[in-house]
């Protein structure tokens, strides 16, 4: 076939990509055909704007790094990453529900004992952090593993001050006692801005979108013939809580501090200053 136009070059290329062998290969093949088609179709570009969407992708490309992935800043902020999010993660009711994992975990992070601070000395209010992890039919899980990982009170990540001399902090994997419960010690995490000194940051500032995440605390969560959960706490109030530039948050995720003055801590703790206190219950959905 030839003499390819604006009407028939969309049949001409699916009428290529459906010699691919695989099925898969071939069905994801022909969805981006048809939907780029149609992409360009609509938005009508002219020769420099397609040169210019080019050029964006390739600085993209130029920007990861091993410890920066700039395509998933992208996936993040058009939402991408949350869909497919929510798409593998069809739950039944009543299991506490997902968001991204971002890009600040860290593999094998050290294990705490129940109780412990692990706020590494970080500057910030004091936050007692406790819950109770359940399976879907209301059972405490002894063992769960719990992973946990937040910013300090200026909204970096330790992973952010390893470069001048930062040490593990805020992050920590702890395991459930006989009833379920974890708690520990840590401070208060801030909202933060995503890194926006390159293409993606870019984006967000022609859409008229700022790059900010509101104040969070990961939980990552695992037991025996459980499916692994993946998830935020949401602190209340932020002021970025209905605008988080990758469109994380959930009602569900969302729980206010409860403040308390220096005094005994529910752990029996001491205080000598005042503290906040963060309670969450995790709720695990059967394994697959």
């Amino acid at each position: 076939m030839r003499n390819f136009d604006e009407h028939n070059i969309t049949e001409a290329v699916l009428g290529r990509v459906r010699n691919a062998s695989d099925p898969r290969v071939r069905q994801v093949s022909e969805a981006v055909v048809r939907h780029l088609h149609k992409f360009i179709r609509e938005v009508d570009p002219t020769f420099e704007e397609w040169q210019q969407a080019i050029q964006f992708l390739t600085d993209t490309g130029k920007m990861c790094s091993d410890t920066r992935q700039e395509f998933i800043l992208l996936s993040d902020t058009l939402g991408a990453s949350m869909l497919v999010d929510a798409i593998n993660h069809r739950l039944p009711e009543g299991a506490t529900e997902t968001t991204v994992l971002g890009p600040f975990y860290v593999d094998n992070p050290p294990v705490a004992e129940l109780g412990d601070d692990i706020s590494g000395g970080a500057e910030g209010i004091p936050m007692y952090c406790h819950g109770i992890v359940r399976d879907s039919g209301g059972k405490p899980i002894a063992g769960a593993i719990v992973d946990t990982w937040h910013s300090d009170d200026e909204g970096y990540y330790d992973v952010q001050h390893y470069d001048e001399g930062g040490t593990i902090s805020m992050r920590a994997r702890f395991q459930t006692d006989e009833n379920g419960e974890f708690r520990f010690w840590s401070i208060v995490p801030n909202y933060y801005p995503i890194p926006d000194d390159g293409p993606v940051g870019k984006m967000l500032g022609a859409q008229g979108r700022h790059p900010y995440r509101p104040a969070h605390v990961h939980f990552m969560i695992s037991a025996e013939n459980c499916e692994k959960l993946v998830t935020h706490v949401f602190i209340a109030g932020d002021k970025y809580i209905d605008s988080d530039v990758v469109f994380g948050v959930k009602e569900s995720l969302i729980k206010a501090l409860d403040h308390q003055h220096a005094g005994t801590a529910p752990d029996g703790r001491e205080m000598d200053k005042d503290y906040a206190i963060l309670n969450y219950d995790f709720v695990l959905s059967p394994g697959k």
